[in-house]
């Protein structure tokens, strides 16, 4: 069964159809730039041109960087602040040709690639998925069941929201060496997160997932077992595809375009 995925990122907007029996994509994945800002109406447009390259005509998931509650987003910490109060799936469906379209957070599609096929496949007890990139998102995992909705890279960390000093995009912005960025800030992030959570697990994802041996050996002192995504930055696509195909998964009921 093939369903199409897109994820919406800070920086990029991408997509493609999805294997659902293999959990991988089965064409190479089209991207597009987020636009600047990241108005409703323009990102909608760039998911849209997502979909019309490939000439898709079925059901589509949708990530978003936020809280998404039923098909309402509720923050936009990384995107403009006009898609809060937003109902995503009827704008995006509306843009897609009245296309059934099922939006969630994020991070919560990517930890749901991850646990049915990747990095955290059979594994129970608690599992932290989180995805450095623009920000830091999560998706929390109690014995295989996903807690939506987390945004865990709002945590304070020094006074900042955790994403400021511990994300791929802080480590760039303030050019940061691989040791500095894991030893100093990523390392004292985990930190906080396994004493309010006690996770037996971390899977780190994002694009960094892509390089873990610039960083991963140099993480001390954290009881959890850390391990990149093994379906790295298309984890949020399949997820997405995961939750159009089943939206029980992401715990949202499906929002058609009509």
């Amino acid at each position: 069964m093939n369903v199409f995925g897109v994820d919406i990122g800070g920086s990029g907007i991408k997509g493609a159809p999805v294997d659902l029996e293999r959990g991988a994509l089965t064409e190479e994945r089209h991207k597009v730039l987020t636009p600047q800002p990241a108005t409703p109406d323009g990102v909608a447009g760039c998911v849209a041109e997502v979909v019309e390259h490939f000439g898709w005509s079925g059901p589509i998931g949708v990530t978003f960087p936020g809280v998404v509650t039923g098909s309402t987003i509720r923050t936009a910490a990384n995107v403009d602040k006009g898609w809060i109060g937003v109902d995503a799936a009827r704008l995006i469906g509306e843009r897609v040709g009245g296309l059934p379209v099922t939006v969630l957070n994020d991070a919560d599609a990517a930890g749901l690639a991850e646990m049915t096929f990747g990095a955290g496949r059979g594994r129970t007890g608690t599992v932290i998925m989180l995805t450095l990139g623009t920000g830091i998102g999560s998706a929390l995992f109690v014995d295989g069941r996903l807690v939506p909705n987390t945004e865990l890279g709002h945590l304070e960390l020094k006074g900042h929201d955790a994403e400021k000093r511990a994300s791929a995009k802080a480590r760039e912005d303030e050019d940061l060496s691989w040791e500095h960025w894991a030893t100093r800030r990523l390392q004292k992030y985990l930190a906080h997160v396994e004493m309010l959570f006690s996770p037996e697990l971390f899977i780190i994802g994002g694009g960094v997932s892509r390089k873990p041996d610039k960083f991963l050996p140099l993480i001390e002192d954290i009881r959890a077992e850390i391990v990149p995504a093994q379906l790295q930055n298309n984890a949020g696509i399949v997820g997405a595809a995961m939750a159009a195909a089943s939206p029980e998964a992401g715990g949202r009921d499906r929002s058609a375009g009509s």
